[in-house]
């Protein structure tokens, strides 16, 4: 039967079941028949541990750490969309509704970076169903211990007690880093870490020698800095009081100065106020002079502008009777190019129609002529091309031909070649008809025409003259294998002198040479007996 789970504040539901591929991490949810309901716990727990280490340089110590560790709640990956809201998560790595197949070939992650499912995953692993459990804290416990504890000593294996002591922040960070990537596998996040003073491990005493030495260098440097400080007290109280006299003679110095500069630069305002009312009356009156000059040029000014009126008036009377009578003259000059203007225009104009006339008769013989020869061209044209089209008809029709005697010849040699027992017996009864063979001995009788070739055959068998050997069974073995050593023997200077005459290859002065000396001694030996009666 259905039901409706709501888990704690501090509290997740993981659901597994019908529908649900792998594991579904929800607040709230209808758990279905056939599924299965869980809720576990994410509030933080402390973790304190006494280390027992050892430095770069073989010294133990006890180092006491807490951390505060849980599930990292914010780091929901891809198993959230839009919030905690309820999601599933799918072996592929998405997010989607119960029921959906992203098909087979979906092989990614299955928690694609959700601490949650991480965490419930380590605390199905622990084998109890109630995640309140003592056991379930137990085994986490467990795994976050040896985690911190392995990490811890690993980091400070590599550092010296100098750097642990001078680099608390760096010790710390690099403690803090190590842990949290192990822990970010299973789901867990640091919340705090607190790192503890270091202590002495059992049977060492290197913290209380260097808290007894710290204390004495204290102590000692504590009396320095009292006498220092007597020192500097009587020292600067003397000079304080020097300081005291010296400012009091330089202020006095000081004032004297500046009243007698004050009273330098009142007497430098007089001289300049004294220079500048002199510069002021030089130039009123300069000014005054210069209204002056100006006013009697203007006037100057005034009278010439007069003059040269009157005399431009005198000018323009002079220049209109002038023009008056200069007009008078062209236009009776004017009447007259008129009219002979007059009369080359009516006669260019007679010209000009006469030649008119004169091309427009020859633009139309040209016109005549041309429509004449296009109409020509284009009648040569249509022919040529009719009778490209024709001959283009029959070579079409000729290869079709041709092909299709081809096609029938080939269909003729197939029947022939299966008459003939194969292709192998069409090609020999086809060279012997077209005489081919004869053919072939006649270019290498051609060839061969005007050699000379030297050919030499020489016989080492029993032909050759000797004896076969005695009578008998066993004898006639016996022979018979020493007549084989002995041909082979005779057989070699023969050839060798053969491939010397033949080819002209001198062979080297060894045994063969001696070899060929002694078989033709022995072939003389042979003829001259054979020759006695």
């Amino acid at each position: 039967m259905a039901s409706y789970r709501i888990a704690a504040p501090d509290e997740y539901l993981a659901i597994t079941g019908m529908g649900i591929k792998n594991v579904k991490i929800t607040k709230a949810a209808w758990v279905w028949p056939f599924q299965r309901c869980v809720r576990f716990n994410v509030q933080p727990h402390d973790y304190a541990m006494n280390l027992q280490a050892m430095t770069k340089e073989k010294l133990q110590f006890l180092l006491p750490v807490v951390f505060t560790i849980g599930p990292d709640v914010n780091q929901r990956g891809a198993n959230t969309r839009g919030g905690f809201h309820e999601q599933e998560l799918h072996p592929d790595g998405d997010s989607s509704q119960p029921g959906e197949d992203h098909g087979p070939n979906d092989h990614r992650r299955e928690d694609r970076g959700d601490s949650l499912m991480k965490y419930a995953m380590l605390l199905a692993d622990s084998g109890n169903n109630s995640s309140k459990g003592p056991k379930d804290h137990q085994f986490l416990e467990g795994i976050v211990k040896g985690i911190i504890e392995g990490e811890t000593r690993v980091l400070v294996s590599s550092m010296t007690m100098e750097e642990i002591f001078s680099e608390r922040e760096v010790f710390k960070r690099r403690i803090f880093r190590n842990i949290k990537s192990e822990l970010d596998q299973f789901g867990l996040k640091i919340y705090n870490s607190n790192v503890k003073e270091l202590k002495d491990a059992p049977n060492s005493i290197y913290f209380e020698s260097l808290s007894r030495k710290a204390h004495e260098g204290a102590t000692n440097q504590a009396r320095i800095d009292v006498a220092e400080a007597q020192l500097l007290g009587n020292v600067g109280e003397s000079q304080r009081k020097g300081e005291q006299e010296r400012e009091i003679a330089k202020i006095h110095a000081e004032t004297a100065v500046q009243k007698t500069e004050r009273d330098i630069e009142r007497a430098q305002a007089e001289a300049v106020l004294a220079t500048r009312k002199a510069e002021l009356n030089c130039d009123v009156e300069i000014a005054r002079i210069s209204a002056t000059r100006k006013t009697e040029a203007q006037d100057e000014e005034l009278k010439k502008e007069v003059q040269f009126k009157r005399g431009a008036a005198e000018m323009e009377r002079l220049r209109a009777t002038d023009v008056v009578k200069a007009s008078i003259t062209r236009e009776a000059k004017q009447q007259a190019a008129d009219a002979k203007a007059y009369e080359i225009e009516a006669e260019a104009k007679a010209n000009f129609e006469k030649q008119k006339q004169l091309t427009e008769a020859g633009v139309y013989k040209t016109k005549v002529d041309t429509d004449a020869a296009a109409y020509k061209t284009k009648a040569d044209a249509e022919a040529w091309s009719y009778a490209a089209v024709r001959n283009a008809d029959a070579n079409l029709q000729k290869k079709l031909k041709e092909a299709e005697g081809t096609a029938a010849m080939a269909e003729a040699y197939a029947k022939m070649s299966q008459a003939f027992g194969g292709p192998a017996g069409l090609l020999q009864y086809m060279m012997i008809e077209k005489g081919t063979y004869v053919e072939l001995a006649k270019a290498n009788a051609e060839a061969v025409r005007g050699m000379a070739p030297k050919i030499t055959v020489w016989n080492t068998g029993a032909d050759a003259g000797s004896d076969a050997g005695s009578g008998g069974p066993g004898g006639a073995a016996n022979q018979s294998s020493i007549a084989t050593m002995r041909n082979i023997y005779q057989m070699l200077p023969p050839l060798m002198t053969t491939i010397n005459e033949q080819t002209g290859i001198t062979l080297p002065e060894w045994q063969f040479g001696r070899m060929a000396e002694d078989a033709s001694e022995m072939e003389r030996g042979k003829t001259q007996p054979s020759g006695k009666p």
